[in-house]
């Protein structure tokens, strides 16, 4: 990878950690149901002017809108707007990767690799410091809902190795955009039914409230996702994929620059732990195999 392509890929974690604290100052004055509606109906108009719909049916579209947009996103803005801290949502947000090993194992019967389930066992031992020990520092309807929120995300990975095995090769800006068209109606259908009375249009046409709209829509989603999609496009996953492992660095610096956020122990302990479970779920063999050359030259 180029250096060109390095700082795009920098460039693009960084919008996606600073995501959290866009999203704490939207749900301030957009209610969270509200808010995803918005999201994606900007998304939407804007992209589908421009990107093609990938040629895949419309029930694929369906299914990985209604789990990584409304599942995701419905749980996730809930949950910062209950006290979730933004910067501790992002690092317990990617927990997504070891509830997409356990999905893909219960409904397609994936095998785990050995470096799979260590890291699932420490990203494990991760949030129970997070949500077992420290839940009494940070409410526990917030913590939950981020888990959900995950869950709901680790079901869209898995539908999308249903559309590839289905012998779709998906354009993963096209998905997004494409699919930003179903979860619309459940978030505004959902925010009348609940939400009716918390709206305050005074309070939406705020400057704070659609910088948070147009920045979810524009700038994480078809900014990050299109950039995103195209390094892929150039080179391998695993050349790619590990740079997502900062994007809870953002959040947590983002956080503490814009809202003042700071984690307690248990909060960076877990958070550390969570993480370092991911690392050896991404670099396991490729850790084995330095940890296996050091030692045959120190012998």
């Amino acid at each position: 990878m180029n250096w060109q392509d390095r700082l795009i890929a920098l460039a693009i974690v960084a919008v996606w950690g600073f995501n959290f604290v866009v999203i704490k100052w939207g749900v301030a004055g957009v209610p969270p149901f509200l808010l995803g509606g918005l999201r994606f109906v900007a998304a939407a108009g804007l992209g589908l002017v421009f990107v093609r719909r990938p040629v895949i049916p419309w029930r694929w579209l369906a299914l990985y809108g209604l789990t990584v947009g409304f599942g995701q996103f419905a749980c996730l803005f809930t949950a910062i707007k209950v006290g979730m801290p933004a910067g501790l949502a992002s690092i317990v947000l990617q927990s997504q990767a070891f509830f997409t090993l356990l999905i893909a194992f219960a409904w397609q019967r994936e095998r785990f690799t050995r470096y799979q389930l260590a890291g699932l066992l420490i990203g494990g031992l991760g949030l129970w410091c997070i949500g077992g020990i420290g839940v009494g520092e940070l409410p526990w309807l917030g913590f939950v809902l981020t888990l959900a929120a995950a869950v709901s995300w680790a079901l869209s990975n898995v539908v999308v190795r249903g559309i590839v095995r289905a012998g779709h090769q998906p354009d993963m800006m096209g998905l997004v955009v494409w699919s930003s068209l179903f979860p619309i109606v459940p978030f505004l259908a959902v925010s009348a039914w609940l939400e009716a009375d918390a709206i305050h249009w005074a309070e939406i046409v705020t400057l704070r409230s659609l910088f948070a709209i147009l920045y979810l829509a524009l700038i994480a989603t078809l900014f990050g996702y299109g950039q995103w999609s195209r390094l892929l496009a150039r080179h391998a996953a695993n050349v790619v994929a590990p740079y997502s492992l900062l994007v809870p660095f953002f959040g947590v610096l983002s956080a503490a620059l814009f809202l003042g956020e700071r984690l307690t122990f248990w909060q960076w302990t877990g958070g550390a732990v969570l993480l370092a479970g991911l690392a050896v779920n991404v670099f396991g063999p490729r850790l084995f195999s330095l940890s296996s050359r050091a030692r045959t030259v120190s012998s």
